[in-house]
């Protein structure tokens, strides 16, 4: 009997315990799917997400002149890994030599088949000149004969002594001829001998060059800095990585005290977008932690990009702050503040029906709970403006009734309906004129940008 009496007690104790922390529960549930109407600042934010960059750097460059050694494209053998501090005159990458050094046993052969060269036209010159001056050293005795012919032949008759005096004339003719033929070979063999000698010159020059440029692929840093890898359209540069002769950069040296976060807006929102918004900058891997920044750039020309399904604008913005955390290439969330209203009411937009009307759950003072209609106005990520059919404090739920389909409704007055007409005309005006100036400021700076192309032509 007494087991049977403690085993009812602790089945009601369990009972009640049970029933309240129901209760308590269900009310808990209840009381966290209502909200007040609040009323004050209401900021309407573009959300798009951006990548860190550096507003200044200092590019690392691969050797200037490799197109002159007709190498136009160069692997990255080697480099030192991302977000390496260095100093100044620090090794940073290494560039693959091996089509350099091919060039370079190229030219080395060409060098030695130019002495060779020289050395066989020396020997041919020697040769052939030697010949030329033997020739003269022969006909040097003719004449001499010649010479005492003509003497002894003074006895002869006449027809002798002309025939031999021709001969002797014709001797001496030859040997002019042969004399102004050495000169003209000595001339010849100096400026063949002259032409490969240039040529070789030129040959040196170049291996000099080559050599000067192998001595180059070792790129060290320019000035004091953290190495950040260069990208392209393909993506980061880095060992294994080509770089081009035109544009051999190979990594960077950010300015980390001043850093802007480069985002892509989509073609709906980016007349939102305006130079010098405020703009709130959270960072991906410090999600703790906030900055502040401004719109400082936009671009006039939308693209298509990967991961978007429509046109996006670039838009630089520009951090107020900096932080020794910040890194380039960190992935940051950015929330641009496209409009600030004062002293509006605003709800959470999970509480905003639309249906025929658009409308929220109202609960009275009362308890009860209504279909109320309102008037909405600009939105953010969160919460919603509310132009007509609430007040402050007022409770509105974010989740339907059970019993939605008995809920009375409640319309809006004629004067609210009044008030939000004329709303819509001055906000159409307002609108209207805001356009009409943007289009003049873009007028004005297209035929700046016109004068500027026509002084350059000039």
């Amino acid at each position: 009997m007494k087991n049977a009496i403690i085993g009812l007690l602790v089945v009601a104790i369990a009972g009640a315990s049970y029933f309240f922390g129901f209760k308590n529960k269900k009310s808990e549930e209840e009381q966290s799917i209502k909200v007040q109407v609040q009323e004050g600042e209401f900021k309407v934010n573009v959300t798009a997400t951006g990548e860190l960059k550096a507003k200044r750097s200092e590019k690392i460059r691969g050797p200037q002149g490799m197109r002159m050694a007709r190498i136009y494209q160069v692997t990255i053998a080697d480099i030192v890994p991302e977000g390496t501090v260095v100093k100044e005159g620090d090794f940073v990458a290494r560039l693959d030599r091996s089509e350099l050094d091919g060039r370079i046993k190229d030219i080395a052969s060409e060098i030695d088949k130019k002495e060779a060269q020289l050395t066989q036209s020396k020997i041919d010159t020697a040769i052939n000149l030697r010949g030329v001056r033997d020739q003269l050293v022969n006909l040097q005795y003719s004449m001499k004969e010649k010479e005492l012919e003509v003497e002894q032949s003074k006895y002869e008759p006449p027809a002798v002594i002309r025939r031999v005096k021709l001969d002797l004339e014709r001797i001496k003719r030859d040997h002019t001829q042969q004399i102004t033929n050495y000169s003209l070979k000595q001339e010849q063999a100096k400026a063949k001998v002259q032409e490969i000698i240039s040529s070789m010159e030129q040959t040196q020059s170049r291996l000099g060059q080559m050599m000067e440029l192998s001595g180059k692929f070792n790129i060290i840093a320019p000035k004091p800095g953290m190495v950040i890898y260069e990208r392209s359209w393909n993506g980061k540069k880095g060992p294994g990585s080509q770089i081009s002769s035109w544009d051999p950069v190979v990594a960077q040296l950010p300015d980390l005290t001043s850093m802007i976060s480069k985002t892509y807006v989509n073609e709906v929102d980016i007349n939102k977008i305006q130079r010098d918004q405020e703009v709130l900058i959270q960072v991906d891997a410090f999600p703790d932690k906030q900055f502040a920044g401004r719109v400082t750039a936009i671009a006039n020309i939308g693209e298509q990009m990967r991961k978007f399904d429509a046109k996006v604008f670039e838009v630089t913005i520009e951090l107020n702050e900096t932080d020794s955390v910040l890194r380039p290439a960190m992935t940051t969330s950015n929330k641009i503040v496209t409009n600030i209203y004062e002293n509006v009411k605003f709800i959470p937009l999970e509480a905003i029906q639309n249906d025929s009307l658009t409308y929220v759950f109202k609960q009275l003072e009362t308890g009860e709970i209504i279909k109320q209609e309102v008037i909405t106005g600009a939105f953010n990520d969160d919460e919603i403006i509310i132009e007509f059919g609430l007040a402050k404090n007022e409770t509105v739920l974010l989740v339907a009734p059970d019993n939605t389909d008995k809920l009375k409704i409640e319309r809006l007055t004629d004067e609210d309906q009044l008030a939000n007409k004329k709303e819509e005309e001055d906000r159409k005006e307002k609108l209207k004129k805001q356009a009409t100036k943007a289009a003049l400021l873009k007028k004005e700076e297209d035929e700046k940008l016109n004068k500027m192309l026509k002084d350059v032509k000039k």
